[in-house]
């Protein structure tokens, strides 16, 4: 599947009333095995101490991954589970937009997906996210 414009608008929709868009998550690049998003580091997002919640970046990462998981299902299967997830926090930010990769590093039975946060303003890594996906079949 190629960067398809129709894709990331279904996702950017799918849960604007939910959590991803309570955060502000915007999906910019969908294909297959790749996933780009952005979230915007706002008040509501950022923690009395002034940094931006560490659950934010987690679901800005999960969400991204499991966006490219329901794209990379093999024929039969009908859904998917995270079974694990993971989160190392290198810096964080007050102000301006995150950017999230997430790539498939593993698929069949079970997907692995890793995930990149950085700032978008300077590069500098913020966090990596790594988590492995159950691929549920019909019974």
């Amino acid at each position: 599947m190629a960067n398809d414009e129709e894709w990331v608008q279904r996702l950017n929709a799918v849960n604007q009333d939910r959590l991803p868009g309570m955060v502000g998550l915007v999906v910019t690049h969908a294909e297959r095995g790749l996933m780009r998003a952005r979230m915007e580091a706002k008040d509501k997002i950022v923690a009395p101490i002034g940094f931006l919640f560490a659950p934010a970046i987690v679901t800005l990462a999960d969400t991204l991954c499991a966006y490219g998981t329901g794209g990379c299902l093999p024929d039969g299967a009908n859904g998917f589970t995270t079974i694990e997830l993971k989160t190392n926090f290198m810096s964080t930010v007050r102000e301006g937009n995150v950017l999230c990769e997430a790539k498939l590093v593993h698929g069949g039975t079970t997907q692995v997906w890793n995930a990149t946060i950085t700032a978008e303003s300077t590069g500098k890594l913020m966090a990596l996210f790594r988590c492995t996906q159950a691929v549920l079949w019909p019974k």
